[in-house]
């Protein structure tokens, strides 16, 4: 029997049929979140006043690779090898822009010619370009290869390739989702920290966003690492996801507010060099994977 999750919190929602698999709304959030992330990457590369061409590539890549994961997901309604292909040729390129973006990041946090130890420092990554910030990309390429491909049956951990084949992983695509879960939100909350900590924390409001990235990266690895989980150990889960969500909602609002001048006027240059409004929307897209994995993981049900 399959795991689905959401019914063991709650048994009445067996009774919904949904438009969309679980997978397909999986992969639509995975675009949804490019073109979000190529907004955010344009405002924060906007902070130095000039873009230089290696700053576009992430920018014009979120884009193109939102319309290509839309576009493979209509084509899958008639040819499901075909948008496999474009999906996971566009997902492997995102994870290699995500990695490389890091490496870049960190590369601007170096200082080579420091003396031994000192090449890295806390400071310098609190002050540099965000290091996590471009693996957000390699998650999402990770979550949508993923959600590419049918596992067959359910739960069983057999996934089934292009060409006819199949192949056989260590865990169950469900649980993989919650460790994926986990990581991102573990990326997205260190990412968090490192900002927050130029303020030195003067805001207790900054407090929370921590909290809540450590309770639900904590309780997403819990559910991965579980077979069978109980009834409280996914309204846990549960409650961890929301309180993801409300926190970038807050968030959100937090440095909207924080943005604008003392007469509540809106000066562009103060949303690109001030505090980064979209970014606590990274707490509220991880609450939202977290739950799309609670759904039912048949794709098709007669």
């Amino acid at each position: 029997m399959t795991m689905y999750h959401l019914a063991t919190a709650f048994p009445a929602v067996r009774r919904l049929r949904l438009p969309f698999s679980r997978d397909q709304l999986m992969l639509l959030t995975v675009a949804s979140m490019m073109l979000g992330l190529a907004l955010e990457t344009f405002l924060s590369h906007s902070i130095s006043g000039t873009i230089v061409p290696n700053e576009w590539i992430s920018i014009i890549f979120g884009i193109v690779v939102g319309l290509l994961l839309l576009i493979a997901g209509a084509i899958s309604l008639r040819n499901r090898y075909l948008a496999t292909l474009i999906a996971s040729v566009v997902l492997l390129a995102s994870i290699g822009v995500g990695l490389l973006g890091a490496y870049f990041h960190l590369q601007r946090a170096a200082l080579p010619a420091a003396p031994p130890g000192q090449q890295i420092s806390v400071n310098l990554l609190v002050w540099a370009p965000p290091i996590l910030g471009p693996l957000t990309y390699a998650m999402a390429g990770l979550l949508g290869l993923s959600a590419v491909f049918t596992e067959s049956p359910p739960d069983s951990g057999r996934v089934l390739v292009p060409g006819g084949g199949s192949l056989r992983l260590p865990l169950s695509k469900t649980r993989a989702y919650f460790l994926i879960v986990g990581l991102g939100t573990l990326a997205t909350l260190i990412s968090s920290v490192l900002d927050h900590a130029r303020t030195n924390f003067d805001n207790p409001w900054l407090w929370a966003p921590t909290g809540a990235g450590v309770f639900a990266a904590v309780v997403a690895f819990m559910l991965g690492a579980l077979s069978k989980p109980r009834r409280a150990d996914v309204l846990t889960y549960i409650l961890a996801m929301v309180l993801l969500l409300a926190t970038g909602v807050v968030g959100l609002i937090l440095h909207i507010a924080h943005d604008l001048t003392p007469s509540g006027a809106i000066v562009v240059e103060r949303f690109i060099r001030g505090a980064p409004f979209l970014a606590p929307m990274l707490f509220t897209l991880m609450g939202t994977f977290g739950l799309v994995v609670l759904l039912d993981p048949v794709e098709v049900r007669e």
